[in-house]
């Protein structure tokens, strides 16, 4: 008899502001931080590969260098599987907070979204 009255007063507690706040809130708030950081890292990485491949595509219409579309290509795949490692990464890290780590994966993508 006590303990389903301990179950019973244990899963009241799961309706606490402190118990939501702690497992669903604070990971969701670092999650949406974390996404937000990616995505501007992304766009700033993005603006710079753009920049230099345009950089060598003017150095090459000068005739200062030689650019071969197989080796650039390769670099973009490169790039590309180091971004989806890194994603992989964050959100496999993120999902280690709570017990399903739900809420901060969602803030992630919420976070990913806004950025």
């Amino acid at each position: 008899m006590k303990n389903k009255t301990n179950d019973l007063s244990s899963s009241a507690d799961i309706f606490t502001s402190n118990y939501i706040f702690e497992n669903i809130g604070t990971p969701f708030v670092i999650g949406l931080a974390v996404g937000y950081f990616a995505k501007k890292m992304l766009l700033i990485s993005l603006f710079l590969f753009g920049g230099a491949i345009v950089l060598l595509f003017v150095s090459e219409y000068f005739g200062m260098t030689q650019i071969s579309d197989v080796n650039l290509q390769q670099a973009a795949d490169t790039a590309t599987d180091a971004a989806k490692q890194s994603g992989d990464f964050l959100i496999k890290r993120l999902s280690n907070f709570t017990s399903k780590g739900v809420s901060a994966t969602g803030g992630f993508f919420v976070g990913f979204k806004l950025g």
